[in-house]
């Protein structure tokens, strides 16, 4: 079976779906399984990928000019045709693309079915955000694409019973993210994020923050519990992690100094690679009072680390971090994540325990093989059922 992927740009700056889509592609191949890539900008594509030495993955790079900031010109459309038509099943990423609905009428047209991932752009917080020009937008040019496709693909329980408010439940599936676990199997030294942020004293228990600094994220949150954290007299630092847009990172830093909280906080900037794998071992938990969040990829990178996440009922996955034994959901206010964290760091050896829980079940649950099949299954009914 062959699977093309399509998603129009995969740069860094488009966020989590641009792993999910890498992932996603580095799990579907195999002995009868080989998939294609295909977008206008391939930034964020390893570049062995690019250069075809990943057996199984071809990048197919849409040359030419775009219709718009948003849809395909007709070069790459002609490209996109010839790759459809050499596929059996398309693999659709994201709600509010036009160059989505294009390709999708070129699958209609060659009887090529197609799977939409929503990527939790469907649920209840993202659908407030400018609502009226969403619902416009699902209404008039995005009715044909949830229509006409095969399934469309949620991520999480959580997220099909938000999402499906938008369109037939009876297509919705549930397949988990593959989740790349190989910078987890052997982890670090903490030594490797000592050396890596300066200020760090691993005698003093470590909340960790390890995302963008966006204001749907929560961090004025939890800089505000961990004021009152001070005020119970509970020793912890406070690890920012992560870059912004605008004046917001800005702000965020005045708050703490507001607050009186930056005397044990440290915004460290962007993790990667081996310094990040070791920041999330070092750290005792990792807490985000998110208003909204798909699969969350750093929540189980964080169990994957062995550390406990605490986060709150806006993430889609958070029965399975609840099931994993190492995820604590808190009402999202200052008040109840200081009142958990009061309660979790008072004993670190707990908190030990309950991260190689999570470890554990991250490594049964989420690794590549594992999931492999959700999405065999998948691409194969969606062959099965023929375009719609």
């Amino acid at each position: 079976m062959k699977i093309l992927h399509f998603k129009r740009t995969m740069r860094a700056e488009d966020g989590g779906v641009v792993k999910a889509v890498l992932d996603l592609c580095a799990c579907t191949v195999g002995p009868d399984l080989a998939t294609t890539l295909a977008t206008a900008d391939a930034s964020a594509v390893p570049d062995g990928w690019q250069k075809g030495s990943v057996p199984g993955i071809e990048v197919r790079l849409l040359e030419g000019p775009g219709r718009s900031a948003d849809r395909l010109g007709p070069e790459q459309l002609a490209t996109t045709e010839a790759l459809v038509r050499a596929h059996d099943v398309v693999h659709l990423h994201s709600m509010w693309s036009g160059a989505n609905i294009q390709v999708a009428a070129i699958c209609r047209k060659l009887r090529v079915p197609y799977v939409l991932s929503v990527h939790g752009m469907l649920d209840d917080w993202c659908m407030a955000q400018r609502r009226l020009k969403k619902v416009l937008f699902l209404r008039t040019f995005n009715r044909g694409l949830m229509r006409h496709a095969s399934a469309l693909h949620c991520t999480a329980q959580a997220e099909l019973e938000q999402a499906s408010k938008w369109f037939d439940p009876r297509k919705g599936v549930v397949a988990p993210l593959p989740l790349d676990l190989e910078p987890y199997r052997t982890l670090p030294d903490s030594g490797v994020a000592l050396r890596a942020f300066d200020g760090l004293d691993p005698s003093v228990p470590i909340v960790l923050f390890l995302s963008r600094i966006h204001y749907k994220k929560g961090l004025d949150r939890l800089l505000r519990a961990s004021a009152l954290l001070d005020a119970r007299g509970v020793a912890h630092q406070l690890v920012i992690a992560g870059t912004g847009e605008g004046d917001y990172p800005e702000q965020m830093r005045r708050m703490a100094d507001e607050l009186g909280v930056m005397k044990h906080t440290r915004f460290v900037g962007f993790a990667s690679g081996e310094p990040k794998v070791a920041l999330l071992r070092l750290a005792d938990i990792f807490a985000l009072p998110t208003s909204q969040e798909n699969f969350g990829f750093v929540y189980f990178e964080s169990l994957a680390a062995g550390t406990p996440v605490l986060t709150t009922k806006g993430t889609d996955t958070w029965p399975e971090l609840e099931a994993s034994g190492a995820g604590i959901i808190a009402d999202n206010t200052p008040e109840s994540f200081a009142e958990y964290l009061a309660s979790l760091l008072a004993d670190r050896v707990a908190l030990g325990e309950r991260g190689a829980r999570g470890r554990s079940w991250v490594f049964e649950h989420l690794a590549p093989d594992v999931v492999r099949d959700s999405y065999l299954r998948l691409y194969a009914d969606a062959a099965g059922k023929g375009a719609r």
